[in-house]
């Protein structure tokens, strides 16, 4: 029976609950909210001229780039992930082992550090360009090349095969779970192997491909430095123009609404494909068994498994290894700038990571404190709430951040006043505390979904022995939950730390005056066309990627056996 919502709202504000722990959890809800409300506010703000130039000249072409890069990489995410996931759990074949966790490799290179390679892997006087000219005979680019990478069809296939892993992921987990029983009676029936690929394994494992493809759209849709590289106007760049080109906060602001619908209809579709993700059995089903190869077909199974991985990763981390390495032969070290950006990296991500943990902590401890029989609870809004800020693009973010940070400066300059000392000024603005605010947000999902995991491990039991000996709500989550909980907090925070590293739209928006983190650097090298320092920057970026890429693929490959 579900209570009356004032009974649960007394309940929840209770002292017994943990009345900080609440009102922490509404507060964090309310601060995600902030930056959708703001922008919504701020559009308003323009005059209808700026709602009809956008209709006629910006939104149109915007608009369609946007989706139908959207079309694009979801159906090459799609056809990489479930085919490699398929590839791996199916059959058994030559460096399968190493595959299996290999394929997740490109989740360690952001979108724009592959286009950044790619544009000079593919110039027309690169390398392979000129390979092929000399294979084929010709001398020069006006003779033989390939075609322009700088294209919509080229922002496509490099997203897509650096995103694809979203999809894999949770295919192959889903793959690897299914009851060797059900493809066996398919195969009884008379249905052949392919057959019972789409008739029986591929609908199962459809709310999965959702979500990996749904995954996989959201960074495409928060992407700003590949498209701007490759030459694709789509609504993220289009906000970025507006706002730091144009000076048009108003303009922006009606823009990033445009991709505000368009997460909306993803998160839909996303809540679409698991709405029946329940699949139960009463026995124990015995997992799928891979066929081997041999011969040809186990060396075309070998050449499509590594194709992804090579496009993906291998090639630009080899030629920013390569770039690296020809630039300290040329110079012998990196500029002071390029060190300052790296140490304002590690600095920014550590800070963003602290923070985010402690509110995931908040979120996941003030509802896992408060449990009844109903299926509403307020820390549960909060906490989807809370989470919902990972499907805001960062460009939204920035322009949303604004207000909110300006108020909170002004109020704490005026509280400074009250206190009889001098006006301090602007307190918020101009300094890395937007950004932070912004990494939190984005990042909140990570430390909550982490935390929750964690606890769900936890007994009951053990908080409320510790409550019965009169321990309190906080010293039950110091004592007891925290020690349990390194693990997951240890985990959560290399997910967040790499994430903060790698973020570059709202990074390019929200940092202080000369303020570079490794991504902006490399986004200002890109944009002036210069590779030097720019790759020891990518490198740098690449190789603190890996870290929970290995992680991950250790996990879910121990899952899986």
């Amino acid at each position: 029976m579900q209570e009356p919502p004032l009974l649960h709202l007394r309940r929840f504000f209770s002292c017994e609950a943990g009345l900080g722990w609440r009102v922490g959890t509404i507060l964090i809800a309310l601060c995600v909210l902030a930056p959708i409300a703001t922008l919504c506010w701020y559009a308003l703000q323009g005059t209808a001229g700026h709602w009809s130039h956008l209709l006629s000249y910006v939104l149109p072409t915007a608009f369609l780039n946007t989706v139908l890069l959207l079309v694009g990489v979801g159906v090459l995410v799609t056809s990489l992930g479930v085919g490699s996931a398929w590839l791996i759990t199916a059959f058994q074949f030559p460096s399968q082992r190493i595959l299996s966790w290999a394929l997740l490799l490109p989740l360690a290179v952001p979108t724009y550090i592959v286009a950044f390679a790619y544009l000079d892997i593919l110039h027309p006087i690169g390398p392979v360009q000129t390979l092929l000219r000399d294979a084929l005979g010709y001398d020069s680019p006006r003779q033989f090349r390939l075609p322009d990478l700088r294209s919509l069809p080229g922002a496509i296939f490099l997203l897509g095969f650096v995103l694809y892993p979203y999809v894999y992921l949770s295919t192959r987990i889903m793959f690897s779970t299914q009851a060797a029983s059900l493809l066996e009676a398919a195969r009884v029936l008379g249905e052949s192997s392919r057959s019972t690929f789409f008739r029986v394994a591929l609908p199962m494992a459809r709310p999965a491909i959702a979500v990996g493809v749904s995954l996989a759209l959201l960074e495409t849709l928060n992407d700003i430095g590949a498209s701007e590289f490759l030459g694709v106007q789509t609504l993220t760049v289009s906000v970025y123009t507006t706002w730091v080109t144009r000076s048009d906060l108003a303009g922006a602001a009606q823009i990033a609404l445009a991709m505000l619908a368009i997460v909306a209809v993803l998160i839909l579709t996303e809540r679409h494909g698991r709405r029946r993700q329940r699949y139960a059995s009463t026995q124990r089903t015995r997992a799928m068994q891979p066929r081997k190869l041999k011969g040809p077909a186990a060396a075309v199974a070998f050449m499509l498994g590594w194709i992804p991985v090579v496009i993906g990763f291998v090639a630009p981390a080899l030629y920013l290894l390569n770039e690296t390495i020809k630039h300290f032969n040329r110079v012998g070290s990196v500029s002071d700038q390029l060190l300052m950006s790296g140490y304002n990296t590690v600095k920014i991500a550590l800070i963003a990571t602290v923070a985010t943990i402690a509110c995931g902590l908040v979120v996941a401890w003030a509802a896992r404190t408060i449990r009844n029989g109903s299926t509403f609870t307020l820390p549960r809004l909060c906490a989807r709430i809370a989470t919902s800020g990972y499907a805001i693009p960062g460009t939204v973010l920035a322009i949303g951040l604004l207000s909110p940070i300006v108020f909170l400066g002004n109020l704490g300059a005026w509280l400074w006043k009250l206190l009889g000392n001098a006006d301090p000024g602007l307190l918020l603005m101009g300094t890395t505390t937007a950004l932070v605010c912004a990494y939190v947000i984005r990042f909140l999902a990570i430390s909550i979904g982490g935390i929750e995991s964690g606890l769900a491990r936890i007994p009951p039991s053990m908080e409320q022995a510790a409550r019965l000996l009169g321990e309190t709500s906080s010293g039950t989550l110091r004592r007891i939950h925290l020690p349990l909980l390194r693990p997951a907090l240890g985990a959560a925070a290399l997910l967040i730390f790499v994430d903060a590293m790698k973020e570059l739209p709202a990074t390019l928006l929200l940092r202080p005056v000369n303020f570079d983190t490794l991504a902006t650097w490399l986004y200002a090298e890109a944009a002036r066309g210069t590779y030097e320092e720019g790759s020891v920057a990518a490198l740098a970026i690449v190789l603190a990627g890996l870290l929970p890429v290995v992680l991950l693929a250790r996990t879910q490959f121990k899952s899986t056996q």
